[in-house]
């Protein structure tokens, strides 16, 4: 069975290529393996999710930067209903934030490796970027316990 299509308008991520996108970076970096978002060298903030113009000076002259591939869970919960179009099968799939280190970012991401009910907040979570059916990546963390 193939994966089912997503209609244009409902893809969040319908192209990774620096012609459609100035976050191509991002998708690049994870699938070197790494999770990178934007830093203002004028003003020193670091954003995420990467943006294209820094929300507090608005330069657009930003740059990349490398974040922690490990952190904890700070907050989690499971999926049961209103999934993602074609997530369906799923049901119970765990999302959460991820606290990168010292960063004080906190990202929102799947949780894969354990089930909702073997979790808890603390535990340590590393970056797991993977391909998706149509050629591009994403990224999402595992649980390490």
């Amino acid at each position: 069975m193939s994966a089912p299509s997503t209609p244009f308008l409902l893809d969040f991520f319908p192209q990774e290529d620096a012609k459609f996108t100035r976050v191509a970076p991002f998708f690049t970096h994870l699938r070197e393996g790494r999770l990178t978002t934007t830093k203002c060298p004028a003003d020193g903030s670091v954003h995420w999710p990467p943006r294209v113009s820094c929300p507090t000076c608005h330069r657009d002259q930003l740059t990349w930067i490398d974040l922690p591939k490990e952190g904890r869970i700070y907050a989690f919960s499971a999926l049961y209903l209103g999934l993602p179009l074609g997530m369906e099968k799923e049901a119970g799939a765990v999302v959460g934030l991820v606290e990168l280190g010292d960063t004080g970012l906190r990202i929102f991401s799947r949780i894969v490796g354990k089930k909702y009910e073997e979790l808890k907040i603390g535990d340590p979570v590393r970056l797991d970027p993977f391909p998706l059916p149509d050629g591009r990546v994403f990224y999402r963390f595992m649980s390490k316990v």
